[in-house]
């Protein structure tokens, strides 16, 4: 199919490039007759309209997103030499932000984690960096992603989402407990995409042109200002406008108000990790700002809205596993667990050659010696296709040590990471309620969070939870049990207190 504006004077075509007969009557025996079973052109029409869907993702189903520029504005040639962080480098990007919880059809208002993913279209092939608006996540082990995921889902016998089964999967996972304090908190309820912050999350490595390596954080803020829905707000607007977010950033970007965060990273030398007072792998941690300060990188800014979204958007696939020479994993073990699972999810939801449909294409030369495979476009013609070959394509054939791997040693285990000398459940997220937040999100949290387990919590979870939020922060816990025990507090409505 051309990508050239129609011509308005001409008829439709089939696919295959013939004049339409009609695309508004089938065609039968008499104006009143049966339909006859030769009309290809309606057969086409409907074969393909039963197929036109793909299976949604299974988390972060419900989103939309952007393209745009990122800008290096500084010089972090010291800690990496990725091309696009360079200084003066500008690159092409993708957005793409989302709820986690929801079904496509579900409010972009509700109570949930914002997913916030982008692709890099660099000169060295594409880089993928696939986070949230949260600096952490719920579990540290990828084994627990998947029973995660169907606890915020529907349970099977009535269809329903259900308080209880979250609560119930949480306080059994005590882990979870800096990330349901941010989304019980007001980050649980931006007020639109483009006013929250966006977190690589995980830990990643940065190399250098001497080899140095280094662990990262990525962060970006937003320079439009952090603003949140509360809990009555954000169910109007779920009523009202249950796209309201994906309106709001089109809109803004049509009429040309472009939002822009400045990427910033905290950047931690190789050998500290070893000895840092919490886990640096930790995906349930955050690094202190005092010991790693923010380190300004550059801007990200959205000009350039979607023509198609079900091509561009919907299509759209992201992997942390996607990275780029001077970027690299690290033992974080959720993200090396999400490194294969999010190009796998791509292969069996848009099938094996998602890679070269043009959202997801890279903009420089790709050879790779992965061939066929359903909806093969691009090929490499008669060329050799396995390695080594005699007949001039080239192969790649490195050896000894990589430059952004690390030393690992000791037995084959299933375990928890190694306790760092402040390693705990409780800690950073009882700092977040008493340190960070002020006396109204306090109060606001107490509210949300009452409120969801009389959504129908029932014993011995409604215990657990009690017991949860009173190891989060003992106070905080005690003005939660007092307003569940009295039942004082508003039920939330559906969606509202989920994740």
């Amino acid at each position: 199919m051309s990508d050239e504006i129609f011509d308005i004077k001409a008829p439709s075509t089939t696919t295959t490039g013939a004049p339409a007969v009609s695309d508004r009557n089938s065609l039968s025996i008499g104006a009143d007759g049966p339909v006859v079973l030769h009309d290809v052109h309606f057969l086409e029409q409907m074969a393909h309209f039963n197929r036109e869907k793909v299976i949604e993702r299974q988390p972060h189903a419900k989103g939309s997103g952007a393209f745009g520029v990122f800008e290096t504005t500084e010089d972090v040639s010291r800690y990496t030499k990725a091309a696009l962080f360079q200084p003066g480098a500008k690159t092409e990007m993708l957005a793409r932000f989302s709820t986690v919880a929801g079904e496509q059809g579900s409010p972009d208002t509700w109570r949930d984690v914002r997913g916030f993913s982008l692709k890099f279209y660099t000169s060295e092939g594409n880089y993928d960096l696939v986070g949230n608006n949260t600096p952490v996540f719920f579990v540290r082990d990828p084994m627990k992603f998947p029973h995660f995921i169907r606890s915020q889902k529907r349970l099977p016998d009535s269809g329903l989402r259900d308080n209880h089964m979250q609560w119930d999967f949480w306080t059994l996972n005590p882990e979870s407990a800096h990330q349901v304090t941010y989304l019980m908190g007001v980050r649980g309820l931006p007020k639109t995409w483009r006013n929250m912050n966006g977190y690589g999350s995980h830990t990643y490595m940065w190399v250098n042109a001497q080899g140095e390596r280094f662990w990262v954080k990525y962060h970006f803020h937003t320079r439009q200002g952090m603003q949140f829905f509360s809990n009555a707000e954000a169910s109007e607007k779920a009523g009202s406008d249950a796209d309201y977010h994906r309106r709001d950033l089109f809109e803004a970007i049509a009429r040309g108000d472009f939002p822009v965060w400045e990427m910033s990273v905290q950047v931690m030398p190789y050998d500290e990790a070893k000895t840092y007072r919490f886990n640096p792998f930790d995906l349930t941690k955050t690094w202190s700002h005092k010991d790693y300060p923010l380190i300004r990188v550059g801007t990200m800014t959205l000009n350039r809205n979607p023509e198609n979204f079900f091509a561009q958007i919907e299509q759209a696939a992201f992997s942390p596993g996607n990275t780029v020479p001077g970027i690299g994993l690290s033992p974080d073990k959720m993200l090396l667990g999400r490194a294969f699972a999010y190009n796998d999810a791509q292969r069996n939801r848009i099938g094996a050659n998602f890679h070269q449909i043009p959202v997801n294409q890279a903009k420089v030369p790709v050879n790779t010696y992965m061939m066929d495979g359903p909806m093969t476009y691009h090929h490499t013609g008669a060329a050799p296709v396995y390695v080594p070959n005699s007949g001039g394509r080239p192969w790649s054939d490195q050896e000894g040590p990589v430059d952004n791997g690390w030393e690992a040693d000791g037995a084959m285990v299933r375990s928890a990471y190694t306790l760092h000398p402040q390693d705990d459940d409780f800690g950073q997220p009882g700092t977040l309620v008493r340190e960070v937040l002020g006396d109204a999100e306090r109060a606001a949290l107490v509210e949300t969070v009452a409120g969801s387990l009389l959504g129908g919590v029932r014993e011995p979870v409604l215990g657990r939870a009690l017991a949860y939020w009173k190891s989060i922060d003992p106070e905080t816990g005690a003005r939660i049990e007092d307003k569940v025990r009295t039942g004082s507090a508003p039920k939330p409505a559906e969606g509202q207190g989920q994740a």
